[in-house]
């Protein structure tokens, strides 16, 4: 019998050191009632700690002594509801045992949204996923921008976060990067998350002001046939059929030219799209929904990537460093999504991303160019969204963003306090 327990534990052991053993998991409070065990006579006890960097559950097993057998059989009843190994460092966890080390219930944050529950019962253990529940509370930010809108609306990762939001929404209308300017101001309606009257996070932003050089930006988070999105004054979505630019963290290097000097060749020659200088390994997102019609090297564009949009537009991204995995000839694109790295392949000076955009294959200025409007509400369900909207802009129109700004910075809002 020992040598059979032997043989078992050695190549347990041994799966291990071949699968890496389990990663580590991130930090939050588990703040979700544990379990109890039914009653058996037995007596039970808590472990809970915080992974460290490096550590896996193998490591935490060994060091309380705790039956290897368990770790097993928990990886096998989580491994289509979390796998294990997919667990990172920092989090909190929580194991309880009984008298004899063998572990009854373990408990993990896979985010700060959800838990990992795994429990014995009689025919070994199940894992199961548990949501957090959080009080919503409607919150109101704002502010005027200097140097950058994650400069301007405040310190932490949760501010830095609704930045970011902030601009996806208005993602088809503002270049966040190229058009802001010191000034501008915002106003911000959005859920704030709470847990035992505990500020933890940012939720939905459900209303936003933007004034850019200027220019009055509206959105309204709207839900029509079990379908959100962000509709302006008129109820038209802000969403468009291609992004302003396809990267971030960048500066136009070359315009849109007819006749421009080029840098290596020396002559002058068209230059029938932009140069976004960025730094090496720049993500590059597609601007539009589209097909893959090009992917790979061509002469002076270096690693280019072409797609196929509708209604006759098709955009270029040339120089890359490596393209995405997968996009190849034929390749569905959603908006957004990355289709390669900013590099110097081809022509080129340094790293930076050629980007053209054609329609019915003539060269246009991305930057002049009008870009196709989504689709509006429908007739019917303008009532409902104009009294909606009646209330949000009231609430944006009472933001004061001195007041708020004041207000705002006084609460610490960091995830740090998970």
């Amino acid at each position: 019998m020992k040598r059979v327990f032997l043989t078992f534990t050695v190549l347990l052991v041994a799966f291990f050191i071949y699968t890496g053993g389990f990663q580590t998991l991130n930090r939050s409070k588990l703040d979700i009632p544990s379990p109890v065990p039914e009653k058996s006579g037995k007596i039970f006890r808590e472990i809970t700690g915080v992974i460290k960097p490096g550590e896996t559950l193998y490591d935490i097993f060994k060091r309380y002594g705790l039956d290897l057998r368990d770790l097993f059989l928990m990886r096998n009843a989580s491994a289509s509801i979390h796998m294990l190994r997919d667990i990172s460092a920092d989090r909190r966890y929580k194991l309880m045992i009984d008298e004899d080390n063998n572990v009854h219930f373990f408990k993990y944050s896979i985010n700060d949204d959800i838990f990992l529950n795994i429990m014995r019962n009689e025919n070994g253990f199940k894992a199961e996923k548990i949501e957090v529940e959080y009080e919503k509370r409607i919150g109101q930010i704002g502010g005027i921008l200097k140097d950058s809108l994650i400069a301007s609306i405040g310190e932490g990762p949760e501010r830095t976060l609704l930045a970011l939001n902030i601009s996806d929404i208005f993602a088809w209308d503002i270049d966040f990067t190229t058009d802001l300017k010191n000034g501008d101001t915002f106003k911000v309606v959005v859920e704030e998350l709470y847990k035992d009257n505990e500020f933890k996070k940012y939720g939905t932003i459900v209303a936003v002001e933007f004034v850019n050089n200027g220019k009055e930006y509206r959105a309204y988070r709207f839900e029509h046939n079990g379908k959100a999105g962000y509709y302006d004054d008129e109820g038209n979505t802000l969403k468009r059929a291609f992004l302003k630019a396809p990267l971030s963290f960048r500066r136009i290097s070359s315009r849109f030219s007819k006749n421009r000097l080029h840098p290596i060749l020396k002559r002058y020659r068209p230059h029938h799209g932009i140069d976004y200088s960025a730094p090496q390994g720049t993500p590059v997102s597609a601007v539009g929904d589209g097909t893959v019609t090009f992917s790979g090297y061509q002469g002076g564009y270096g690693k280019l990537v072409v797609i196929r949009h509708h209604n006759g537009y098709k955009t270029c991204y040339g120089h890359l460093s490596r393209i995405g995995k997968g996009i190849t000839s034929g390749v569905k694109i959603d908006q957004g999504e990355v289709i390669g790295y900013v590099g110097s392949t081809g022509l080129a000076t340094g790293p930076h991303l050629h980007y053209e955009m054609r329609v019915k294959n003539k060269p246009v200025n991305p930057l002049r160019i009008k870009i196709p409007s989504g689709e509006p509400l429908p007739e019917v369900a303008l009532a409902e969204f104009g009294s909606f909207r009646e209330q949000l802009s009231k609430k944006l129109a009472s933001i004061t963003p001195e007041s708020i700004l004041a207000t705002g910075n006084n609460r610490k809002d960091s995830a740090d306090d998970a």
